[in-house]
This record gives C-alpha cells, sequence and structure tokens, in this order.
C-alpha cells in the first residue's frame, strides 16, 4: 500500500503559511520580475544590476569580495559574470598582490550602462516603496530593509 500523495504528516499549509524562507523567495522573485520589466530596454537584468553595482568601485574587488556582497558562491557568480565580460560590461584580471585571486573591473561601457541604468532603479524602486508603504500599513520599510540585511 503506497502512501498518499497527501499525506496528513506533513504539515504543508503551516509551511505555506509560515515558512520565511518561501514568502522571501516568493517576495525576491516578484521584485527581480518588477526590476527585469524595467531594465528590459537597456538589456539589462535586475541580478546583471546587481553585479555590475557591485564591481562600481574605484579599487577593484575580489570574486570573494562581490560574491559576499550578493550572498552568492563563486561558481554561479562566475557563470553570471561571463555574459557581462563578453559584452564588454567588465573585465576579470590577475592580483597583482595575490596571483591566484582575480580582481572584477567595470568598463567604461559598463559604467556608462550603470548610469543610464540608475535612473530607471531609481524610479521603479520609489515606485515600489510608495506601493509598499501602502499595501503594509503599519509597516516600517527601513526597518524591512535592516530585517533582510539581518538575514542575509
Amino acid at each position: 500500500m503506497s502512501k498518499s500523495s497527501n499525506d496528513s504528516s506533513v504539515p504543508t499549509r503551516l509551511i505555506h503559511d509560515t515558512c520565511l524562507c518561501l514568502h522571501t523567495q516568493r517576495a525576491a522573485r516578484a521584485l527581480a520580475r518588477r526590476f527585469d520589466e524595467a531594465f528590459r530596454p537597456l538589456g539589462l537584468t535586475s541580478g546583471q544590476f546587481s553585479l555590475l553595482n557591485a564591481m562600481n568601485r574605484e579599487t577593484p574587488r575580489s570574486m570573494g569580495e562581490v560574491a559576499a556582497i550578493l550572498a552568492m558562491d563563486r561558481t554561479t557568480l562566475t557563470a553570471n559574470l561571463k555574459p557581462l565580460e563578453r559584452q564588454g560590461l567588465m573585465k576579470i584580471t590577475v592580483d597583482a598582490q595575490d596571483r591566484r585571486s582575480r580582481k572584477l573591473i567595470l568598463t567604461a561601457a559598463g559604467k556608462k550602462l550603470l548610469r543610464a541604468a540608475a535612473p530607471v532603479w531609481k524610479r521603479t524602486h520609489a515606485a515600489l516603496e510608495r506601493e509598499a508603504a501602502a499595501a503594509m500599513s503599519g509597516i516600517d520599510i527601513p526597518n524591512l530593509r535592516a530585517g533582510l540585511r539581518a538575514i542575509a
């Protein structure tokens, strides 16, 4: 006799209603879709925007630093960098201090695209904050942001 796929010992409703991981993933996907749509005319995704922004420093960051900023493993980071590198938006160089390490450098084209994307991000972000404040009355957006940073 096989167990039913609707096994009552699995607290499905409880998980659906209370799981922070599930709700955070759903919210993250919804936010990413919103920014993806806003960045589409620039040929950019929300993830690529975040990557370019993480590299936008006077002193180039290492792959490990960028991976940590984005809470991303190095393998995933490497896969996400390849299209940006092919498009000439960034380059990977050997660290002069530690030849085993790689530095990520935003190219002039990458900086130009990031400058073009910044006002799009600002408008979209402002609209999302207004909508979130209206939809979540009583929720303090800066406290929400601080809580998300604490979880990360």
